[in-house]
């Protein structure tokens, strides 16, 4: 074999072993299962507790369990990590049996699984999200236009997702809502439709999906800061609107990669 052809392989196989393994990350966007009525679009609520779905959040915990994250991330203020740490240390069964929350039914149960010491929360609650305030910019501003795109895209979000509750099965529901065009449809609504909200000189809009990325930007700076470099894989349970945001930043570090949902249940 010519010595530059053997240079070149040895060159290529020593720079292939020395790029650094990704570590792999499970984004896990959900609805909530309790559904409190906070988000701007009123859903109903998905009865998480029928026998049915039990067996399926034990094979959803079963599969992430096989997937074997390091650490899980979930939907918690940061601050309060010792009332997490509180949580967590409860009698599991109790937990699973009374508190429908997909932090139980979804994290909890999994962690438990995989023998985990403490699930970690990451969100921030500093940010502001003045719904109230766009909307009442946009009539101010006479954006007509936008104010029935605005009404008509939380409409058809509500009667979307009441509808497939009445049809899908659970896991059915979340491989839906983390499907791209979920994520896409989550991402649009900000960057189409609420950035323009308000007068010219009135950015009420663009201060509003600008507080929406610095809670996730947040949320995700905590995911990297706590990430170790012995951990190989990590899962992240959030909001669906949240893990949309979470996946583009991801997407511009190389240190990770996406593990789809489908691909964890399949």
């Amino acid at each position: 074999m010519n010595k530059i052809v053997l240079l070149s392989l040895i060159f290529a196989f020593n720079f292939i072993n020395a790029q650094p393994k990704k570590k792999q990350i499970l984004l896990l966007g959900s609805f909530h299962f309790e559904n409190p009525g906070l988000d701007v679009a009123k859903v109903n609520t998905f009865n998480v507790m029928s026998d049915k779905s039990q067996k399926e959040l034990e094979n959803i915990a079963n599969k992430i369990k096989k997937f074997g994250p390091d650490k899980i991330f979930i939907e918690w203020n940061y601050e309060k990590q010792d009332k997490i740490d509180k949580f967590y240390a409860k009698n599991t069964d109790s937990l699973l049996q009374k508190d429908a929350d997909e932090i139980v039914q979804i994290a909890v149960r999994s962690a438990k699984k995989l023998g985990h010491k403490r699930l970690y929360g990451i969100d921030y609650n500093g940010a502001d999200f003045p719904y109230d305030s766009l909307v009442k910019g946009m009539k101010e501003a006479g954006q007509l236009d936008l104010i029935k795109k605005n009404e008509e895209t939380m409409k058809h979000y509500e009667t979307d997702f009441n509808t497939k509750i009445t049809k899908y099965s659970l896991t059915e529901l979340l491989l839906d809502i983390n499907t791209k065009a979920s994520n896409g449809g989550n991402l649009q609504w900000y960057l189409e439709t609420a950035i323009k909200g308000g007068k010219k000189d009135n950015f009420v809009g663009a201060f509003l999906v600008s507080e929406w990325y610095r809670r996730n930007l947040y949320m995700y700076a905590l995911i990297q800061k706590l990430t170790e470099s012995k951990d190989d894989k990590i899962m992240v349970l959030l909001g669906a609107g949240h893990t949309a945001m979470i996946r583009e930043f991801v997407k511009h570090n190389p240190e990770f990669e996406i593990v789809e949902l489908a691909t964890v249940l399949k």
